[in-house]
């Protein structure tokens, strides 16, 4: 007759006991890929009958001596179960059950397995800080989640280290000191190569010394030559506008300078004839001085002949101007009449 009970999430079924869906993801047991694993059970009799079950399907049934599935080396004479080659489809929910002789059934085990990876080994490497005064170590682990890190100093573990990196003082590494580091998960552990960190101060820094290549030497000087030419060529260029400007002014300076003594020449310089015909008033020449009766009566003589033959046609351009004026001629006293 079936059973039904409800017990802190345990359910019992005709006899069964089965884990609840409260109890689903918790681990009892954890297993690496390749490991064996043997999940113990005891208080197994020679007349009791015997199953192990994974995930609810049987994976070994005996009854009165009498096997039905599995082989007899899976389990042992206590009725432990022998788990080898494990793989991940290998967790999950294992139960053993056993039946007696009055036909009753007994959970004596049950369990979740779940499966990890190895870790693999871990490598040690470090850091000399002169700054901070100390050497930084780094355990290096492929995927570091999950993982529980511890450290040894000289093979003596330090507790208080439980992470990935270590920074130790420069003052504790006196002498030959070792390093290790060791990560483990639920399924494996594994430790690094010891390491001996030697931090010796720095001396101090040589010049600097600049070491280039030949062709970085050509290049270099190539492009300074280039440099170099170009700045010639425009120093040149710069030269001789500047000469052509400053020779632009001088003779534009002089022109002015021309000009200049030009406007100041041209009151002095009127034509002698046109002195002659008008005579400025102005004038602060000395007077000519004047000629002699004679030579006066001579120029003047001329043209009263002339006026008596014929009578001078003047130009229009003469009309218009005045006549200069004319020396009169200087009239002689009375001669005495000859006796």
């Amino acid at each position: 007759m079936a059973c039904f009970a409800v017990t802190l999430g345990v359910i019992i079924l005709s006899g069964f006991i089965k884990l609840s869906a409260a109890n689903k993801d918790i681990c009892d047991l954890y297993g690496a890929v390749g490991q064996s694993l043997t999940l113990v059970n005891g208080g197994l009799a020679k007349t009791d009958g015997l199953r192990w079950t994974h995930n609810n399907t049987i994976i070994f049934y005996k009854q009165q001596n009498k096997l039905s599935v599995g082989k007899p080396g899976d389990i042992s004479v206590t009725g432990s179960l022998f788990l080898n080659n494990l793989k991940f489809s290998s967790a999950g929910i294992y139960e053993a059950n056993v039946l007696h002789p009055n036909s009753t059934w007994t959970n004596t085990w049950t369990g979740r397995l779940c499966m990890m990876d190895k870790v693999s080994k871990p490598q040690l490497s470090y850091v000399c800080d002169f700054k901070s005064s100390a050497v930084n170590l780094n355990c290096h682990v492929a995927k570091p989640q999950g993982l529980s890190f511890s450290w040894t100093l000289d093979e003596k573990i330090l507790s208080s280290e439980t992470k990935q990196t270590l920074s130790i003082s420069l003052a504790h590494l006196k002498g030959d000191r070792s390093f290790t580091c060791s990560v483990a998960n639920k399924v494996s552990n594994e430790m690094s190569d010891p390491v001996r960190p030697t931090c010796k101060s720095p001396s101090p820094s040589p010049p600097i010394s600049l070491c280039f290549t030949r062709k970085t030497v050509v290049a270099v000087l190539a492009g300074g030559s280039s440099l170099i030419l170009l700045l010639l060529i425009i120093i040149i260029i710069l030269c001789c506008c500047h000469r052509c400007n400053k020779k632009k002014m001088r003779l534009r300076d002089k022109g002015e300078i021309r000009m200049l003594s030009l406007n100041k020449q041209e009151p002095d310089s009127i034509c002698p004839e046109y002195e002659t015909m008008h005579p400025t008033e102005d004038s602060s020449t000395p007077p000519s001085p004047k000629p002699s009766p004679r030579t006066s009566y001579q120029i003047v003589a001329q043209p009263e002949v002339q006026t008596e033959n014929r009578p001078p046609k003047l130009s229009t351009a003469a009309e218009d101007q005045q006549p200069s004026p004319v020396p009169k001629p200087r009239t002689k006293g009375p001669q005495t009449p000859n006796v």
